[in-house]
């Protein structure tokens, strides 16, 4: 026989061997497909863990569907997914199928036991997609679902691994696989030091199951690891609390640096104060509204629009609440207290009667959306821009009052009204002035607060009772000791709740201020001055 015969027969039967593979591979994915129009819970299971080892270009699409309740069976037991856009494909080619849309199609039923299987499979499918997310993704979920059987899936796909940060989150899942599975000592204490170094929630589950049922040395490395990773979590809470309380200090500054002034240059118990910050709040909805209607490429400059136009509204409304009614009631404070409250409540009928009692959105830009990762810490940008816009405020109020005349004649009124009106000082306008710029503050106020609580009729009077203790606590008219008291009561607050729970930590800020006024009435930083001192 010849060379040449000998070839074509040696390809021929390569030929065979590649056809009946491709045939067996097809009889083998069809069978997989059937144990999914069984739809018996043992058999979709059954689907699920094979399919990452099939070879079909549809598997991570099965799962998907099958997760999400868009995998579908049709009445000639042919099996379909559903895309995201609600077009049927054929499970098995993936190709749209024409003319399914007229069949009799129903859900393959899950349960609660399948879809750790599912994300374990998802997991061992995507474990080396292209998608440097996907594969960092499916790395994460075979940690969470530590399936065994994705064992070989994810040993493969880290050999190939190139990425630092998900080689180490493949290791971190095939130290969470070895930890599942009896095996050797050794191999485990090391996993046991992998989880250990991961040090989330995630690995103390994992730790507490393997101390509850290893013994020996892996029993006792997994003991000190969770007693490690506790003291790691403690330290991380005390230090997100701390950040929490920081927050909340530069919402209660920016809610109580308005009142600081009036109170103190007034002596005005103004409890419509809260309706300036309401006011301030509403006018942001306001102007996102209108944005969003005539020009949507503006919405990332919402914010910016709005603070200038809520402080000139709220100013300018508190003027005339000053010229109208307060002017009227210097030294009576009881009829103050009343007048001002009959006028929140007023206030809000008002704004109820004119947008409605429901909260109204407010959206955040996007340059305030999502979330800045520091170690354990997850800090939403939200509240570190309220963070930095307290201080910008609070800095500028600083140098008007320091630095130009206005400011000189506020101090020189708080301090002695009779001598700075001796000295030629227009206390009157002063007055207007000063309450037109405490009650701007407050509304530039409610533009920061309409990115972290509803924008409702009642926002104002969340943060009243606050602001006066802030307030009193600092120092009447002083802004240093209303920074000092906002972000003590902030921090404070925040450190007491994970031991006595908000409403007890509420009671005991409370108090402590009711003590501590016993000791020092005019606070922590009183004011200097003849007419303050007398």
């Amino acid at each position: 026989m010849s060379t040449k015969k000998i070839l074509d027969h040696l390809i021929f039967g390569l030929f065979c061997v590649l056809m009946l593979a491709g045939s067996a591979r097809a009889d083998t994915n069809d069978d997989l497909l059937a144990h999914f129009t069984a739809d018996k819970f043992p058999e979709t299971e059954i689907a699920v863990n094979a399919l990452p080892g099939s070879g079909l270009e549809t598997a991570a699409s099965i799962l998907d569907a099958l997760s999400d309740g868009r995998l579908l069976v049709g009445p000639d037991k042919s099996l379909y997914f559903l895309d995201k856009q609600n077009k049927i494909h054929n499970a098995k080619t993936g190709e749209i199928a024409v003319g399914a849309e007229g069949l009799s199609l129903k859900k393959v039923r899950l349960n609660n036991g399948l879809r750790s299987s599912i994300n374990a499979a998802l997991g061992a499918v995507t474990l080396q997609s292209p998608d440097p997310t996907r594969r960092l993704a499916a790395a994460e979920a075979v940690f969470k679902g530590r399936d065994v059987a994705a064992g070989p899936a994810l040993q493969a796909a880290l050999a190939k691994e190139s990425d630092a940060n998900i080689k180490k989150v493949m290791s971190e899942a095939q130290a969470a696989l070895i930890l599942s599975a009896p095996g050797d000592n050794l191999a485990r204490l090391n996993a046991v030091d992998v989880i250990a170094a991961r040090g989330d929630q995630d690995s103390l589950s994992l730790l507490n199951q393997l101390a509850s049922s290893a013994d020996g040395d892996v029993k006792g490395a997994a003991e000190r690891a969770i007693s490690k990773i506790n003291s790691r979590m403690l330290l991380w809470s005390n230090v997100q609390n701390l950040i929490y309380g920081l927050s909340l200090g530069s919402v209660l500054l920016l809610a109580a640096i308005g009142l600081a002034i009036t109170f103190g240059v007034m002596g005005i118990i103004n409890m419509a104060h809260g309706e300036m910050v309401m006011i301030g709040a509403y006018t942001t909805f306001v102007v996102q509204e209108w944005i969003r209607t005539h020009n949507p490429a503006l919405f990332d400059y919402s914010l910016a629009i709005a603070l200038p136009l809520a402080f000139i509204f709220a100013g300018l409304v508190g003027m005339l609440i000053e010229r109208v009614i307060i002017r009227y009631l210097y030294g009576r404070p009881l009829e103050t207290l009343l007048a001002t409250w009959g006028l929140s409540l007023i206030l809000q009928q008002g704004v109820r009667s004119i947008f409605g009692a429901n909260n109204r959105e407010v959206g955040a830009p996007s340059w305030m959306s999502g979330s800045v990762h520091l170690g354990d810490l997850t800090i939403t940008a939200g509240r570190m821009w309220i963070i930095v816009f307290a201080a910008l405020v609070f800095f500028s109020l600083l140098a008007l009052l320091k630095y130009t005349p206005f400011g000189l004649h506020i101090r020189a009124v708080t301090q002695n009204r009779r001598m700075a009106a001796a000295m030629g000082i227009a206390t009157s306008k002063i007055d207007a002035m000063a309450f037109g710029l405490g009650s701007g503050i407050a509304g530039m106020a409610g533009v920061a607060l309409s990115q972290i609580d509803n924008v409702s009729p009642n926002l104002g009077q969340g943060y009243i009772i606050d602001s006066f203790l802030v307030v009193v606590f600092g120092g009447v008219g002083n802004l240093w000791g209303t920074l000092v008291a906002a972000l003590t009561l902030g921090v404070a607050n925040k450190l007491l709740e994970p031991l006595t729970g908000a409403v007890l930590a509420k009671i005991a800020m409370l108090v402590f201020i009711i003590l501590f006024i016993q000791k020092r009435p005019r606070g922590l930083f009183a004011l200097k001055g003849r007419a303050v001192e007398a």
